[in-house]
């Protein structure tokens, strides 16, 4: 699984906030996409992205671990590919550990013969989003 060992690169590195590592593991594009599980919904472009981890790395909240709990699945082809599936990750903020349970998925492309992130999507379902409970019968 090639694809699960370099997300597991970029996230110890985000772990060791290693901007320099977290840097080599995206696309250097303007049209690089991230769909976050922030207070933003998107960031695009690798600058913008960046900047985004240069103030986390700058911040007090730190990335103590995580947990692949389904998956990650993968398929990869010559140039592009994708891994997904859910992950606990693990925060620490103002010294309280806290883990949030995500949806993660990223696009993968052959870049300077290494896998590099071409698009991520970290996100969380909504208890209810349309108000009317799950709509899957049991």
């Amino acid at each position: 699984m090639i694809l699960q060992q370099r997300i597991e690169n970029f996230w110890d590195a985000v772990i060791r906030k290693d901007l320099e590592s977290i840097a080599t593991a995206y696309i250097p594009s303007d049209s690089t996409y991230v769909i976050l599980e922030g207070p933003r919904y998107s960031t695009i472009g690798f600058q913008k992205i960046m900047k985004g981890w240069k103030d986390f790395c700058g911040s007090s909240i730190d990335m103590e671990g995580y947990a692949w709990v389904e998956g990650p699945q993968e398929e990869t082809g010559d140039q592009l590919g994708w891994i997904g599936g859910i992950t606990d990750l693990s925060i620490r903020v103002s010294g309280k550990i806290f883990t949030t349970r995500f949806r993660i998925s990223f696009v993968m492309k052959l870049f300077e013969e290494d896998w590099k992130i071409r698009h991520e999507h970290v996100s969380a379902p909504l208890a209810d989003p349309y108000g009317v409970g799950d709509w899957l019968k049991k």
